[in-house]
């Protein structure tokens, strides 16, 4: 089973001070980005992997979806977008990602944010997914980029003259990753960007969009603190068809 993380107390409390727990998609910077590689909704059954306080299927449905599935590992987590949602068209469950298990060519879009970075293994969950996508479907998911998790200390490194610098050693070594990210021994995994696209294209997607996202220089005007991430990727965007 896959660490149950969000399910922490520090971890869940330290995440709900974040923006993009507070406000949803509106305090997640990547969010126009994303919107821009998604396809019509109209219609469509979706589901979002690792739904969090389901602020995607919420939105889904305002954007017309006929049906939301959002799953997720975390009980905290799936209370709270229980709390959150009054449709009868979205229903949450909990399930592992790792060891899902999808009806057949049942939905037009899966959608995951920032969650596939905690599965040792994408190959065999990709294989769930295609599945499970009518034909034509849509895969659109972010995941940690792998210049960001690369490195066994993943922070800054400040050097005499004070220039900021990312380490990327590590690259190649693929592999779980530990850090104390809002609580201490988070487990993620690295794997280098032509591991995840060679597995999508591997199981039978086609690739439709890669942003290797960061800021906009609006966005830094208006929020300092995201200057950082316009000195290395911090996350990757991907849009994949069946």
């Amino acid at each position: 089973m896959s660490q149950n993380i969000y399910d922490d107390p520090a971890f869940f409390d330290g995440y709900a001070q974040l923006p993009r727990s507070q406000f949803g998609l509106d305090g997640a910077p990547e969010w126009a980005s994303i919107h821009a590689m998604l396809p019509e909704l109209l219609g469509k059954s979706v589901i979002d992997l690792g739904c969090g306080y389901g602020w995607f299927c919420r939105y889904a449905r305002q954007a017309g979806a006929a049906d939301v599935f959002g799953i997720d590992l975390s009980e905290k987590m799936l209370a709270r977008a229980r709390e959150l949602t009054d449709d009868p068209g979205i229903r949450y469950q909990r399930a592992d990602l790792e060891q899902l298990t999808l009806p057949e060519q049942t939905f037009d879009l899966a959608y995951s944010s920032l969650a596939l970075h905690y599965l040792p293994d994408l190959t065999p969950f990709l294989e769930t997914i295609h599945q499970a996508l009518k034909p034509g479907g849509w895969l659109v998911f972010t995941t940690e980029h792998p210049i960001y998790t690369c490195a066994t200390n993943q922070e800054w490194v400040i050097d005499a003259e004070g220039q900021r610098s990312w380490r990327v050693n590590n690259y190649q070594n693929e592999g779980p990753r530990v850090s104390n990210w809002l609580a201490d021994g988070v487990i993620k995994y690295h794997r280098t960007l032509g591991t995840t696209l060679n597995a999508l294209m591997s199981v039978g997607f086609e690739l439709r969009h890669v942003e290797e996202w960061g800021p906009s220089a609006e966005q830094i005007a208006a929020v300092p603190d995201l200057a950082e991430e316009a000195e290395r990727p911090m996350m990757v965007l991907i849009a994949a068809q069946r």
